[in-house]
């Protein structure tokens, strides 16, 4: 019977041009899509958009546009890049789609009918920016989002909910069930974590905004978002539909389905998504795959700051393949990946240019010099060429056991071995000292075949990432043949092939010059957004007696540590005099809590005591900030417990 894959990048919001961060996941799930197909599994690839939301409608709002033709255009847009990427989806789902609304409006109501889903009210903070509700213990400081870091908005209004208690244990079993369910392992200890602290009952409609899936039943609430995204993975394969084939195939009858995500919506689906399939009675067959981000020198990249990567800032200069190379190459499984100009073009020198192109081209050049463009059937044996044999092999077995644990840039690596094999071979080998002596005739045509060879093996196992350039290797090499399995083995009969010098698969790029190409454009878009920022509006202001409210103190920091259920967060123990108190601040992305103790800091000591993400904060820590950058303001000479004024 043939294995089935069925993969699926989170479905992207439509708010705006894909940036190199959404391009990740989208690149990641091609290279593995394209690897099963190459071993003849029967692959289902799924993206797509989720296109419903208060965002949403506000966004199209400002663009002066009805929500359905502004998401045509950004869908439109997104498509292009796909395609400029060679994304070799199967299914672009839309949440927008017909056939996803009306499987959506059913699945509502089954849970309602089963009452896993219940009629509520709701007081509390909004991000509209994450379409996510948040308790006041969640919120960071100043009751900004602890996902984001942008203000939410206090909101009270009749809602459903997801009973996600009733399914608490059972998804704890699940998880310590199956330990492969959530990888890299430390995402899993996070959600098991965040279980464990009290799961609180989802809400899954709005009355406040009409951009959504009707509630059939109640048609003034639209299914929250993520009632509405998260079915996509089965809407898409036809659940709820008059043809539930795929779903049965791909779904229903297939363990190996990988849900590939980044990180910041990982308790998205890794809690509610699996609650939903059990209140549903339906199995809970997928892995999650779950990724850091893609940052660049300064943090995190975001249009605001002027920083943000674009896919096709970079394929139509380079070509969609030096795209798709890095983005596998620099991402290790669970952890960030840097992305800097400078990087990128080391990569492609080095990596591209240098040790494939320039190995591909060698070769080709020296056939045609030797043996006048045809490669030798008849050869015999170097001392070298066993070594280089049997690295071949071992590339091939280690290509393929690193693809089944999804690890791309293990992948990757292992076949580079090969390639940087075969550069050291024709350094062992000395062609051209070979072709000196005719005695040495039958040697140097051993290593011509074994040359010629090994890049049609590279030609194969690169032809998940570099999908314009490998049928380009073995057209150069004058094989045909398809890329496949069957065909990948060391030791294919080439005698009497003829080879087709081309083009330089990469030609190498003079690095200073793409760096100031890429810093004079930074700049110009750094320009650009200064001059469309609108003037902020004039700030009402405060009187002496106002600011004398605010009680600031130094205190003195005596311990600090990472705030367990959110990784942006700090917790400190700060002595403030002969008081000691517990302070938690939204700034462990500027600073490592070691190096702060000891430090004199400026607290506001007449807050209100609030609860951050389960755990008391008595105080806030003053900080200056820009949009790049945050500090501490920090105090040299005063004691502990000494006023500001």
């Amino acid at each position: 019977m043939c294995r089935k894959c069925y993969v699926t990048t989170p479905i992207y919001y439509a708010s705006g041009t894909p940036q190199l961060g959404n391009s990740y996941s989208t690149v990641a799930c091609d290279v593995f899509a394209r690897f099963n197909r190459l071993m003849n599994h029967d692959t289902f690839y799924l993206t797509g958009m989720d296109e419903h939301g208060q965002k949403i409608e506000e966004v199209a709002a400002k663009a002066k546009m009805e929500p359905q033709a502004f998401v045509d255009k950004i869908a439109c847009g997104t498509k292009g890049v796909w395609k400029d990427l060679n994304i070799s989806y199967d299914y672009f789902i839309r949440t927008t789609d017909d056939n996803h609304v009306k499987a959506v409006q059913m699945i509502f109501e089954k849970l309602l009918a089963n009452g896993d889903i219940y009629l509520g009210s709701y007081t509390g903070n909004y991000c509209v920016s994450c379409e996510t509700f948040f308790t006041k213990s969640q919120l960071a400081e100043g009751d900004t989002c602890p996902d984001c870091g942008k203000p939410t908005k206090l909101v009270s209004e009749e809602s459903y909910f997801l009973n996600l208690k009733k399914y608490s244990d059972r998804l704890l079993k699940f998880i310590d069930e199956n330990p492969k369910f959530i990888i890299p392992e430390t995402r899993k200890n996070e959600v098991v974590s965040f279980i464990e602290s009290g799961l609180e009952d989802l809400c899954v409609s709005r009355t406040t905004f009409k951009w959504g899936v009707p509630v059939l039943s109640n048609p003034k609430h639209v299914v929250y978002v993520w009632i509405d995204a998260l079915a996509n993975y089965i809407t898409a394969l036809g659940y709820g539909s008059d043809d539930e084939s795929n779903y049965k195939k791909y779904w229903l009858e297939n363990n190996n389905i990988y849900h590939v995500i980044g990180k910041d919506i990982l308790r998205f689906h890794a809690i509610y998504w699996p609650i939903m399939l059990m209140a549903l009675d339906i199995p809970i067959n997928f892995q999650l795959v779950v990724h850091g981000w893609i940052l660049n020198r300064d943090g995190k990249m975001s249009k605001s700051r002027g920083n943000a990567v674009y896919p096709e800032d970079l394929y139509s200069r380079y070509g969609s393949d030096s795209v798709r190379y890095y983005l596998a190459k620099e991402m290790p499984l669970g952890n960030d990946g840097l992305f800097s100009y400078d990087r990128f073009m080391e990569r492609y020198n080095t990596d591209l240019a240098n040790d494939l192109g320039n190995l591909v081209s060698r070769t080709v050049s020296m056939i045609e010099k030797y043996f006048d463009g045809v490669i030798p059937g008849s050869y015999k044996n170097t001392e070298f060429d066993a070594s280089l044999e049997e690295c071949a092999k071992k590339a091939i077995e280690a290509t393929i056991q690193e693809f089944d644990k999804f690890e791309l840039q293990n992948a990757m690596n292992a076949t580079w071995e090969l390639i940087n094999r075969a550069n050291k071979y024709v350094d062992e080998t000395a062609p051209w000292t070979l072709a000196k002596d005719p005695a040495n005739k039958e040697l140097l045509a051993s290593v011509m075949y074994h040359l010629a060879e090994s890049i049609r093996v590279a030609a194969h196992l690169v032809a998940p990432y570099l999908v314009e350039t490998a049928p380009k290797i073995l057209e150069q090499l004058g094989v045909e043949e398809e890329l496949c399995i069957e065909n990948l083995a060391f030791g294919a009969d080439l005698s009497g092939v003829k080879v087709c010098k081309g083009e330089a698969l990469f030609k190498r790029l003079d690095i200073k010059a793409e760096l100031k190409f890429y810093e004079e454009k930074q700049k110009a878009a750094l320009e650009a957004l200064n001059k469309t920022k609108k003037e902020e509006p004039k700030k009402e202001l405060i009187t002496i007696d106002d600011f004398a409210k605010v009680e600031l103190k130094v205190g003195e920091i005596l311990e600090s540590k990472r705030h367990e259920n959110a990784e942006k967060l700090l917790v400190s123990k700060i002595k403030i005099g002969d008081e000691v108190r517990q302070i938690v601040s939204g700034i462990a992305k500027y600073y490592d809590p070691q190096t702060l103790v000891g430090r004199k800091v400026i607290v506001v000591t007449n807050l209100q005591p609030v609860k951050i993400r389960g755990v008391e904060s008595n105080g806030m820590v003053l900080c200056a900030a820009d949009n790049e950058k945050l500090e501490l303001i920090e105090i040299k000479e005063l004691n502990s417990g000494s006023t500001v004024r």
